[in-house]
């Protein structure tokens, strides 16, 4: 996406340095001495501070001028990962002067401080400069660059010319996909099972793709003796693995959900984990789903079955909303329930902080597990643990300590419930919940556990 302004010739402010602001500071000690040794000749520092000023003034005007920029704003980047503004402008000016200088003040979504300062280069044309600036998404959703700074020095360095300039462009923040397009991942995926081009694969799994005639070295087991009678001779069963299974990737997305894990909220981590396993179990030849709730349910698509349809999830995930209110899990994983016809891999990405959000959420997963295989996917809470570990110096640091380890015991009991239920629990760090799910998720699929 690129955008061109033209600027009319009129200079832009001019405005001076903090150097020629501390030589005016400096000059009044210099009025006193003079109005004390030699009062006739008060006039000497007015005089320096006026000409100090037209200097600078001049200096100003030295600057040059800027004719024209254009902005270069990708249209879409995912979260976490860095998006390159372009700036490019063309200024009239002493080669000698220091480089121009920019800044971008966008959404607080697009970077932590809302704003980018980077400094131009020259381009190698006469009187263009170019820099880029870099903007990290730290939220999902459209963020705007409403403001762009330029300023530029004088030969003396006195004054710099500065130009505001409103700007109008948005970018969209997806869901960060790079742990699917990671070559760890991609070498994986040209295992057979899950190639390029699914095909069924034969001898392994319970469910039955065809009959074959008996031959020496085949498993007897694999006989069928029904069939052998009908047909007078020996004929063996030949199963494909366990395919078109339902997986649903349930999201919280309430307020423990939305609380920063190194810089990002742990929902964007989790949804980050959560498509890459989708595009395995698409690969395999499942059906995948999306739901997300809070106090509500938020969205739920149809199950989606091939990979060239996986941007309909991508476009689900980044549609979830962050939602600082305790979400309400027997609304969700009821309304869930009732959606679905058979059994299905029910994959919850959750946090808890206090024991009654806990306890609700217990007895919602344990209805749930009645009818369906869930796995229980959260992060592990870095500062609870160091907040456990951490060295205590005083009576305060002794009582945060306390309560951290009583929250954690708390949460460890809480894991262990869902466990004797019949729960899978993955408890893991951010940038490890991802592979640890997928292999859990294979692990299922090849015990057969989900259909």
């Amino acid at each position: 996406m690129k955008f061109l302004r033209r600027l009319k010739p009129p200079a832009s402010p001019i405005v001076p340095t903090g150097l020629t602001l501390g030589l005016l500071v400096l000059l009044a000690p210099l009025a006193v001495v003079v109005a004390a040794t030699a009062p006739q000749a008060w006039i000497i520092a007015p005089a320096a501070a006026a000409a100090l000023l037209l200097v600078a003034l001049i200096d100003g005007w030295l600057a040059g001028s800027m004719r024209h920029f254009e902005y270069t704003v990708p249209g879409d980047v995912e979260v976490g990962q860095p998006a390159h503004i372009r700036v490019t402008a063309q200024i009239e000016r002493d080669s000698d002067a220091s480089l121009p200088e920019a800044s971008l003040g966008f959404d607080p979504r697009l970077g932590k401080d809302g704003k980018a300062d980077f400094t131009l280069q020259p381009t190698g044309t006469a009187n263009s400069f170019s820099g880029m600036g870099e903007a990290v998404p730290v939220r999902r959703g459209t963020g705007e660059l409403h403001d762009l700074w330029l300023r530029w020095r004088g030969p003396l360095g006195l004054a710099v010319r500065q130009k505001h300039i409103p700007l109008a462009a948005q970018i969209r923040v997806w869901p960060d996909l790079s742990p699917v397009r990671s070559p760890v991942l991609q070498a994986f995926m040209r295992d057979a099972q899950f190639g390029i081009v699914a095909r069924r694969i034969r001898g392994e799994g319970t469910q039955f793709e065809a009959l074959s005639e008996y031959e020496p070295g085949m498993d007897r087991r694999r006989i069928d003796w029904k069939a052998s009678a009908r047909h007078t001779a020996l004929y063996a069963r030949e199963n494909e693995s366990e395919r078109d299974n339902q997986v649903v990737l349930a999201f919280d997305c309430g307020q423990s959900m939305c609380e920063p894990v190194d810089g990002l909220p742990r929902i964007d981590r989790a949804v980050s984990a959560a498509l890459t396993a989708a595009y395995v179990a698409l690969k395999g030849g499942d059906r995948v789903s999306l739901f997300g709730f809070a106090d509500h349910p938020q969205v739920m698509t149809p199950f989606i079955t091939d990979t060239r349809a996986f941007h309909r999830l991508q476009s689900a995930a980044a549609e979830l909303d962050y939602t600082p209110r305790e979400p309400n899990f027997t609304l969700a994983l009821a309304t869930l329930t009732a959606r679905l016809k058979r059994r299905s891999l029910i994959i919850l990405f959750s946090d808890f902080t206090d024991p009654t959000s806990a306890e609700l959420m217990v007895e919602s997963v344990e209805r749930l597990v009645r009818h369906h295989l869930v796995i229980f996917v959260t992060m592990v809470d870095t500062e609870l643990e160091e907040l456990t570990s951490g060295e205590a110096d005083n009576i305060g640091d002794i009582a945060i300590a306390v309560s951290a380890d009583s929250l954690a015991t708390q949460r460890a009991l809480v894991l262990q419930r869902l466990r004797r239920l019949g729960v899978n629990v993955i408890e893991a760090p951010h940038d490890a919940i991802g592979y640890q799910l997928i292999d859990l998720y294979l692990q299922t699929k090849r015990a057969e556990a989900i259909g």
